[in-house]
């Protein structure tokens, strides 16, 4: 009778410990999967680019457009930066979509020779600015080939729409630049930056390397003035990039990445407002990924590639995410079971190398060691992010952008 009942428990732990493990096993193939695509890709964007674009032989016409709410402090610089282009003045127009400014500012702006769009609105999205500046330039037959977007607080260098027309000359129809930090003045503006450029090598210069479309930013993004039109009429009042992705890619649009056009971004500043967007971009990623996958069928039988692709982006955790849960993980089996925490290791190690490859070189310096020791609360911020997905993508939550004489590049 002791024997059976021993039998019986030594047989229940035999079947609990199969059970552990093939939980563990799946969980790991999930991470695997993911850190694996991160890799590629972040190989991959060390390759040399195959081709550039030859000088433009002809000049196009362009509205470039700034969606701006209660952005005073900011948008007059980024205008008068935007003014210095080496361009033909006469071929380019620029739209501010001024929401909730001072008459003082708009005036500054009309002195300026810009066309402002007024607003009035206490909650207001991005993407009603643009659908309000389409509604205007249809009102006044304003005729434009192409249509630039820029966010209030945005700079850019003087041969920036020169190489943006190169770009539309040789046949592009949707252009994402190169967003890069002008600010790293605190430790969650340095994590932010490093974010941002890990984008750029993976999921923007590692995909145009083996043929995928760049993913867009929100801004700094270029398009033929129909195909944004037509696109933006049916947006929601969130997330219009990730649906901008889905409707290009629907449409087997290719997007283009500028890597050395540079779009100058102000990165967030505090743990709060890291929190906060964050919660925003979750919740349109989730929203953009179940609306997407009714969709997914048909880009499958099409063979729409890039599709599938951003789809499957969609479905992996954000990076932080990543790489907080395989941290926890390896530490906890490291305790329960060192042999089945020997993998969970060596995919941190994995991630590791993705990411050293992905962040350039001018990010690695004393700022950035400083940073990282601020990852394990950004990690609890994400976390709890997770929780609060609900509602996000329709929550309006302004990030306040100020002046900052730091220059990251």
């Amino acid at each position: 009778m002791v024997e059976q009942i021993f039998n019986i428990g030594h047989n229940w732990l035999e079947k609990q410990e199969y059970i552990f493990q093939l939980v563990d096993a799946i969980i790991f193939l999930f991470f695997f999967i993911f850190v694996l695509y991160l890799f590629v890709f972040a190989f991959n964007s060390t390759r040399k680019a195959p081709y550039t674009f030859p000088k433009a032989s002809k000049k196009y016409r362009y509205a470039i457009l700034f969606p701006a709410y209660m952005e005073d402090e900011v948008i007059i610089d980024s205008v008068r930066s935007f003014l210095n282009q080496d361009y033909p003045r006469d071929l380019y127009e620029i739209i501010v979509i001024s929401n909730m400014m001072s008459d003082q500012t708009n005036l500054q702006l009309q002195n300026l020779n810009v066309k402002v769009i007024k607003m009035n609105e206490q909650k207001s999205f991005k993407v009603r600015a643009l659908r309000e500046a389409v509604k205007y330039m249809e009102s006044q037959s304003l005729y434009y080939d192409n249509i630039v977007i820029l966010d209030a607080d945005n700079v850019v260098k003087p041969d920036y729409l020169d190489k943006i027309n190169d770009a539309f000359y040789c046949g592009c129809s949707a252009i994402q630049t190169h967003r890069i930090a002008k600010n790293r003045d605190t430790n969650t503006a340095v994590l932010d930056a490093v974010s941002e450029e890990i984008n750029n090598s993976i999921f923007r210069k590692g995909h145009t390397r083996l043929g995928f479309s760049s993913g867009l930013s929100g801004s700094g993004m270029a398009f033929e003035y129909d195909i944004f039109k037509d696109i933006i009429q049916n947006i929601n009042d969130i997330g219009e990039d990730k649906y901008m992705e889905r409707r290009l890619l629907l449409q087997n649009i290719y997007i283009e990445y500028l890597e050395n056009v540079y779009t100058f971004d102000e990165k967030v500043r505090k743990n709060k407002e890291f929190y906060n967007q964050r919660q925003r971009w979750l919740s349109t990623q989730f929203s953009n990924l179940f609306s997407g996958l009714t969709e997914l069928p048909s880009a499958i039988f099409k063979g729409y590639w890039d599709y599938c692709d951003k789809i499957f982006q969609w479905m992996m955790p954000p990076r932080i995410l990543l790489l907080g849960f395989i941290t926890l993980l390896a530490v906890f089996l490291t305790i329960v079971n060192f042999t089945l925490a020997l993998k969970w290791w060596g995919l941190l190690v994995l991630l590791g190398i993705t990411l050293s490859i992905a962040i350039p070189d001018y990010l690695v310096d004393r700022k950035l060691k400083k940073a990282i020791l601020c990852l394990p609360f950004l990690f609890i911020l994400m976390f709890l992010n997770l929780f609060r997905l609900k509602g996000g993508k329709n929550k309006h939550m302004h990030t306040k952008h100020s002046n900052s004489n730091e220059n990251s590049h």
